[in-house]
């Protein structure tokens, strides 16, 4: 009976477009010490996407990297609203204006209704900058958060 009431979660993504967009992260994070994360939810919950991103890059314990040069992309899919939260590590090298392009970018791909083009795009660009500055080191470098996307309310 309790099996009736429990909330499925929404499927933004065919099984095929996760495992690209998985795919893209863990690409991105080959050659860079950077993290990359993806969440997506219904609703944005607070009055600002990037107060929402900040609120969710917390909760998943994104600012413990070790360079602080976690990137989080926040999508809220039935309100619309999108923002990419970099750690300070990352922040302080590429300032507002590249976040900005970037959700400029995203907003252009989800226009046209490309999410799963857009995400990739912005994963891309992300993992660039991140390499530029947080180059792969192969003697310490590890994957510390996972790439798979995060599925809100």
């Amino acid at each position: 009976m309790w099996a009736l009431f429990q909330k499925k979660p929404v499927a933004y993504f065919t099984q095929a477009e996760r495992d690209q967009i998985c795919g893209a992260i863990t690409e991105a994070e080959k050659r860079t010490s950077g993290e990359i994360r993806v969440f997506v939810e219904a609703k944005c919950k607070n009055s600002t996407p990037i107060t929402r991103a900040a609120e969710v890059f917390q909760q998943l314990k994104m600012e413990q990297t070790a360079a602080r040069n976690g990137v989080l992309l926040y999508v809220a899919m039935k309100d619309r609203k999108l923002a990419v939260f970099g750690d300070e590590g990352i922040h302080t090298r590429v300032g507002d204006a590249f976040w900005q392009q970037e959700v400029d970018t995203m907003i252009s791909h989800f226009s046209g209704e490309q999410y799963v083009a857009g995400i990739i795009s912005i994963v891309r660009d992300i993992g660039e900058a991140l390499h530029v500055h947080f180059p792969y080191d192969e003697k310490g470098d590890e994957n510390e958060l996972p790439n798979e996307i995060v599925f809100g309310d």
